[in-house]
């Protein structure tokens, strides 16, 4: 996909804040530091649109971002950093939960996990979670880079055996360094798209 505009559109805490553009909708999960910034930024290929830290728990809203005035990208606060205060974990646990139950837009959750990182617990509570839901995902296993061709190979399996699943939409490698994955990506995500909007003409058209 050709992106031509991207803009960062708000931050939000609460359903209230969210955009009001019922654009497809997908949204960025993984744990803290795991690199959501780093592959939407890659994914969009800009540099200065999302804000990148080193910094775990940097991201304390759901950022919302257009894309060609067509779908729009939600960046939601990375989960399992142990370093901020109970009460905030609870709000972020609370907002997260709320976006992904609720929002009426969101047309399938990226889902990133780290390559050199076995899932852990709270993944596959995420995971389970999102099934629960009958939310749909694509699996992203990112930082490829990080590692060798054979350490790679036997990273993914493992992870691809852990996810497993009817919400599971596809895996794909990826490398926010050399935008490995960023077509399969895309076209994961132009089909979620195509398959919308198919749907919403199916539903709009009177009966016979």
């Amino acid at each position: 996909m050709k992106v031509i505009t991207t803009e960062f559109v708000t931050g939000a805490v609460s359903a209230k804040q969210y955009p009001k553009e019922l654009y497809p909708e997908f949204a960025f999960v993984g744990r803290s530091n795991v690199g959501k910034s780093s592959l939407i930024r890659s994914l969009l290929n800009r540099k200065k649109l999302v804000r990148i830290s080193s910094t775990p728990g940097k991201t304390r809203e759901i950022n919302f971002f257009r894309i060609n005035d067509t779908l729009m990208f939600a960046d939601l606060p990375g989960y399992g950093f142990a370093r901020v205060t109970p009460a905030l974990q609870k709000k972020w646990k609370t907002m997260i939960e709320e976006y992904l139950t609720n929002r009426d837009p969101l047309t399938a959750i990226v889902f990133i996990v780290d390559i050199r990182r076995k899932p852990t617990e709270l993944d596959l509570t995420l995971k389970e979670w999102l099934e629960d839901l009958s939310r749909p995902y694509i699996l992203i296993i990112t930082k490829s880079d990080k590692l060798s061709g054979t350490e790679r190979s036997k990273q993914t399996k493992i992870i691809k055996a852990a996810f497993t699943g009817d919400q599971i939409l596809a895996t794909v490698t990826y490398s926010s360094k050399n935008h490995l994955g960023r077509k399969e990506l895309w076209s994961e995500i132009q089909k979620l798209i195509s398959e919308t909007k198919r749907k919403e003409l199916i539903f709009s058209e009177p009966p016979d």
